[in-house]
């Protein structure tokens, strides 16, 4: 029924092809491996084309987000209000300057003001563009629960954590830039039920992202 025929060995490829081949195909895997899935996955950019394709803050929120989950495991339930009181007694509210050393929040105007809702689980990002020896100053709140935060920066292969907090309703303080990028939150809500944060923002910076 099919009259195929068998090829030669001379239409076979050689060892040489075929180590060739597994060789070009071991160097495309590792310039993938390099320069998409260690920035997409882990935040990880040894060559600095994940910064460039905006996969390394990507791989650096998934990983953010695993330590959290890892530190949900480790900590109590935020969303039992008997724990909050202890929790904010024992772990006062922080920030990247301490509020006695920033600016009176009643002097001046704010520059820009946001507020958003994130639904249980949910995640959003706020950043400022900000350059090297810059300041901003900031204030916060969250209504409706509790929050779960993380403000850092990272730009031109650089990055730096100025606080992390868990189960937070305000904060306030003052972000002074060691470097030229975005600095800001990422914002996660771990309680049951949906959280509004309103921020105010002024200072040194030359534009706000929202995502």
């Amino acid at each position: 029924m099919f009259n195929t025929e068998k090829p030669g060995l001379d239409e076979l490829p050689s060892s040489l092809q075929l180590l060739r081949s597994t060789i070009l195909a071991g160097v495309v895997a590792l310039a993938l491996l390099l320069t998409v899935v260690l920035p997409a996955e882990y935040g990880i950019d040894p060559t600095g084309v994940g910064r460039i394709l905006g996969l390394t803050e990507m791989g650096e929120i998934k990983r953010e987000l695993a330590l959290e989950a890892e530190d949900d495991h480790k900590t109590p339930d935020q969303s039992s209000g008997l724990w909050l009181p202890l929790l904010n007694l024992m772990v006062p509210t922080a920030s990247a300057q301490t509020s006695d050393q920033a600016t009176d929040s009643n002097s001046g105007e704010w520059r820009d003001e946001v507020t958003f809702t994130l639904a249980p689980g949910e995640a959003a990002e706020i950043k400022l563009v900000m350059k090297d020896g810059d300041s901003a100053e900031y204030v916060w709140t969250a209504e409706g629960g509790r929050i779960n935060f993380d403000l850092h920066a990272h730009g031109g292969g650089e990055s730096a954590s100025y606080e992390k907090g868990r189960g937070k309703t305000s904060g306030e303080g003052v972000i002074n830039a060691a470097f030229d990028g975005n600095h800001g939150w990422f914002w996660r809500n771990r309680d049951k039920q949906d959280v509004t944060i309103a921020i105010k923002l002024r200072g040194d910076y030359s534009e706000l992202l929202r995502e």
